[in-house]
């Protein structure tokens, strides 16, 4: 697992093993 930055707006996809698994977008920031 890597750190990354993430911005409201952003999406992003979690991948394993090549597959996409999951996906959406980030609608807000608690910390």
């Amino acid at each position: 697992i890597i750190p990354v930055a993430l911005e409201q707006g952003s999406q992003f996809a979690i991948r394993e093993g090549g597959l996409t698994v999951g996906a959406g977008v980030i609608t807000q920031i608690l910390e």
